[in-house]
């Protein structure tokens, strides 16, 4: 999974040859999981038509301020719908103009507003990033230079034009980046910018299963939700990830994130303990097993003796592990309590030598295993403790990253 997955970009089209490269654009964008709209100058319709990237994108395709399909014959507009330049603007996480002409350039440098790409420009509070499409001459004419100054301190981001045969015949500089240097310059640009970028973080998650014999275990209910979810924002933001994941359904396919899958809560220790001296933060969120048989029957257990006993031995404790040979880690853990709730996670936060503390309670309502909602309370190692009400476990997850955040760089 890009990191654009989930994203929605929208893509302005002027009037350049380059703009038949956009089917390709806008089939990448969709294809790393974002979500994509149009928004096109009127001349850019001579390029590439309206219905191919409508098609592509699976969302009408903009091009002036009233939909014209709609209009009234004969010019007139009194049955039109107004295109919201403004909402455009607002909806779009990421706006890209490819290909931006001498043309359009000039009028965003200047905030000339004649179409609605360029309202929608005006309107737009998300990066914008544009992609300059045009001939050896003029991408080196002074005022082509001068819009580019103008844009970038606008805090515009430029997305370089390449060197080769121009549409003109001549050989040089004003080639539109290829769609797949575009998509690669914004991935990498976002994720230059994130705030858990070059980080590593370890998290755990899921169920152990303890073996009693060949065919049955020990185990519990944890579905691992919780720990993907904080894969999933980890990454997000830019970390890379390695999940040590005990047995589940849950999936995940994203860049940045390494799935180890374990079975046994000593499975669990050793993968832990494999990665953890490399890692800035470990989030164990898992559900590991404290007790495991301490023989293991080689064959299945006949069902013979109307009764089965099972002598238990404890499991390592993979967190008070971890908290013993800290160095500059950050170190999370999870208490899952049903009484004393502060009590109990205050005092594993300090035996085990922890930074944070995640606490949720059984007796809370949509709270604890298989639910995809959680209510959790932080506690870090200066005892602040922040409550918060039922959320979903993605939203969860984005609160206890930027707590960590909030804490690493305080």
């Amino acid at each position: 999974m890009s990191i654009l997955s989930g994203k929605n970009i929208l893509l302005g089209i002027s009037a350049g040859i380059a703009a038949y490269k956009t089917a390709s654009l806008v089939r990448l964008f969709i294809k790393a999981g974002a979500n994509v709209k149009v928004v096109m100058t009127p001349a850019s319709k001579d390029f590439i038509t309206p219905l191919t990237l409508s098609t592509l994108s699976k969302h009408p395709v903009y091009s002036s301020f009233t939909n014209e399909e709609d209009a009234m014959p004969a010019g007139r507009q009194d049955n039109a719908t107004w295109n919201n330049h403004v909402d455009l603007g607002l909806w779009a996480d990421v706006f890209i103009i490819a290909p931006a002409t001498a043309n359009t350039l000039s009028k965003m440098a200047s905030g000339t507003s004649d179409n609605l790409l360029l309202a929608t420009y005006l309107s737009a509070k998300c990066p914008v990033y544009f992609a300059p499409a045009m001939d050896l001459d003029m991408y080196k004419h002074p005022s082509t230079a001068s819009s580019f100054n103008t844009l970038k301190a606008f805090g515009n981001i430029m997305i370089p034009a390449t060197s080769g045969e121009l549409a003109s015949g001549l050989v040089g500089e004003g080639r539109m980046a290829e769609p797949e240097d575009i998509v690669t310059f914004i991935e990498n640009d976002i994720l230059d910018k994130l705030p858990l970028k070059g980080k590593k973080v370890l998290i755990t998650a899921g169920p152990t299963y303890e073996a009693i014999d060949p065919v049955r275990f020990i185990g519990n209910h944890s579905s691992g939700k919780m720990g993907f979810e904080i894969a999933k924002a980890a990454a997000n933001l830019g970390a890379e990830v390695v999940l040590v994941t005990g047995p589940t359904h849950q999936k995940v396919s994203h860049t940045l994130i390494q799935v180890i899958p374990v079975i046994s809560a000593q499975d669990m220790y050793e993968s832990v303990h494999t990665y953890y001296k490399d890692v800035d933060i470990a989030i164990l969120s898992a559900a590991v097993a404290d007790f495991k048989p301490k023989e293991v029957a080689s064959q299945k257990i006949k069902k013979k003796d109307p009764t089965l006993t099972l002598e238990l031995e404890k499991t390592k404790d993979i967190l008070a592990s971890l908290g013993a040979i800290k160095n500059n880690q950050y170190l999370v853990g999870f208490a899952l309590e049903t009484n004393d709730e502060l009590k109990n996670a205050k005092g594993k936060l300090k035996r085990k030598n922890l930074n944070l503390i995640v606490l949720n309670s059984l007796k809370d309502k949509g709270a604890g295993f298989k639910s995809n909602t959680n209510k959790v309370t932080f506690i870090d190692d200066k005892e602040t403790i922040t409550a918060f009400k039922l959320k979903s476990k993605a939203e969860v997850a984005k609160d206890l990253l930027n707590k960590i955040i909030e804490q690493i760089h305080a």
